[in-house]
């Protein structure tokens, strides 16, 4: 091959692997977004159940044409602690399942049919330029993606073809099964897929291309792409707790389990590919992703039963830690997902509520037991909360950078949630305060008033549990419970601060307490408030 040539060959074969690969991102980028209330639903439906899980694993990869996105999904689900390790063990091999889809695509390119299937990313383009709403434009991406996928092959193919002679020659003298394996590791770990990689192999196929002697060769290659496949999953993990990276492990010892099983049985059986698939199938495409599908579906089926060894495999490997860190529902692998990463919030919005009632239990009790020691875990919990709403706060940031106008309503009343809650903090930091003034001035409040404040309290803990109720279970009929019980407190304040000034005409009371219970009363009504507005955001 002569070096105008060479140049010729790699530029055309690169702007296919380039076009190729905008494709598969166009098709996986928004396939994901349009399906994450059907990923959110089948992840809800994890169970114990292996089969359920794997089936569950392998319909959401199926959905969005990617393991690896599925796979981030799910250690991400571990890392805060919605699924745990035997679930995901099992969806993890489902996912595998699902990629498989992708190479049975490609593999249609060996049929005369792709031509007029490149026609979509016309239809797609224009949908997307024509269409007003926004679901419509991302289907009309979703199929130019899945036109510029053939396109890309196509040009790989044509590409390959020119210098079929020149590039064979090469090829035949790659025979060392290690080698192979080894390259379809590297090469999966570049792109980050194993479909990209297997579906480059299917474009060699189409070319009329053969590695090696034309035997099990390129088989050696398919199984070296499911290990590299988990390079995304592994680097997901890293970073995070360890029961994510026990998930990223579990997922690389399944994969590079059966690979070596397999790369045993091809060497012990070196006219597996004639006895079987060239025996079954004619089309060399067709060929390799059925031995794609089999292998994913054979090792899956063969390893499911053993998945508490897995577990018990990745804990052994990965000790527990102790960590200070507190605990959260936010991990930045949600917010490829905008809807995954809501329901995350959503979780997290209700920590931060624990955390600032919690802190205002506190307060409370140290203002009614005249306790100064328990100023400081008061106060703690106040910077705990305030901690959490920081992080809220960024993560509503980032994820209102890509995300479309309803999901952006719901993140609206995220901001609008927490900020409300963290009133309830500063109320809390307010009781720490009375607290403090009435020790230091030595204050006095007659049992009467102590007895009326402490209904009040009971009754903002019935609205509280109401509130936590109708934000868990999205149920807008306990507004009316809600209302009610708001009005109480309304009437409480008028009631208390009414007895108040009556107690102060019959001597009762002391006139220097007058700031400290008519301040504290308000905030109590104001806690009521803030409570009442959160729990509207959800009708």
């Amino acid at each position: 091959m002569a070096l105008s040539d060479f140049i010729m060959f790699t530029v055309r074969l690169l702007a296919g692997t380039g076009v190729f690969l905008v494709g598969v991102h166009l098709l996986t980028s928004n396939i994901e977004q349009l399906a994450t209330e059907k990923i959110k639903g089948l992840f809800g439906k994890t169970a114990n159940r292996r089969f359920v899980n794997m089936g569950i694993g392998a319909a959401s990869t199926a959905l969005i044409q990617s393991s690896g996105v599925t796979t981030v999904l799910i250690v991400g689900f571990v890392n805060v602690g919605i699924m745990n390790l035997y679930q995901a063990a099992a969806m993890i091999m489902g996912a595998n399942i699902g990629t498989t889809i992708t190479a049975q695509i490609a593999a249609l390119c060996a049929f005369p049919i792709t031509t007029y299937i490149q026609i979509l990313i016309f239809i797609g383009i224009m949908m997307n330029i024509a269409c007003k709403k926004d679901p419509s434009k991302k289907t009309g991406l979703i199929l130019a993606g899945l036109g510029l996928i053939f396109i890309g092959l196509s040009l790989m193919s044509d590409a390959m073809k020119a210098n079929r002679d020149a590039i064979q020659t090469i090829f035949e003298t790659v025979t060392n099964p290690l080698l192979l394996f080894l390259i379809g590791i590297l090469l999966t770990a570049m792109v980050q897929s194993s479909s990209a990689t297997t579906s480059v192999m299917i474009a060699m196929s189409v070319a009329g291309l053969t590695i090696g002697t034309g035997q099990n060769e390129i088989l050696f290659i398919i199984l070296g792409t499911n290990i590299g496949s988990c390079v995304t999953a592994l680097m997901s993990s890293v970073t995070a707790g360890p029961n994510a990276r026990r998930a990223g492990l579990i997922h690389f010892m399944f994969n590079a389990f059966g690979s070596i099983l397999f790369f045993i049985l091809l060497i012990c059986l070196p006219s597996f590919m004639d006895i079987t698939f060239r025996e079954w199938f004619s089309s060399a495409a067709t060929q390799i992703a059925m031995f794609h599908t089999f292998f994913n579906v054979t090792c899956t089926l063969l390893f499911l039963p053993f998945t508490n060894i897995f577990v018990k495999a990745s804990e052994l490997l990965i000790k527990e830690k102790k960590s200070d860190l507190p605990a959260t529902y936010l991990d930045e692998r949600m917010l490829s997902s905008a809807s995954l990463a809501i329901a995350q919030l959503e979780r997290e919005m209700l920590l931060l509520s624990d955390i600032a009632m919690q802190a205002f239990r506190t307060a409370y009790q140290s203002f009614k037991m005249k306790d100064k020691s328990m100023i400081a875990p008061a106060k703690e919990q106040i910077r705990h909360a305030n901690s959490t709403y920081h992080s809220i706060i960024n993560y509503l940031i980032r994820l209102s950078a890509q995300s479309s106008l309803p999901e952006e309503r719901s993140i609206s009343n995220l901001h609008n949630n927490v900020g409300d809650i963290m009133r309830i903090a500063e109320i809390a930091d307010n009781f720490t305060k009375y607290t403090q003034k009435s020790i230091d001035e030595n204050l006095c409040f007659s049992l009467d008033g102590e007895r009326e404040i402490h209904a009040m309290v009971m009754r903002i803990e019935d609205l509280y549990r109401l509130t936590r109720q109708i934000i868990t279970e999205k149920e807008s009929g306990l507004l009316t419970q809600i209302d009610q019980v708001e009005n109480d407190i309304d009437s409480f304040r008028k009631n208390l601060i009414d007895n108040h000034i009556a107690r102060l005409n019959q001597g009762k009371c002391k006139p220097e307490c007058s700031g400290v219970f008519i301040n504290l009363v308000s905030n109590l009504e104001r806690l009521g408030d803030h409570l009442t507005y959160i729990a509207y955001t959800v009708n």
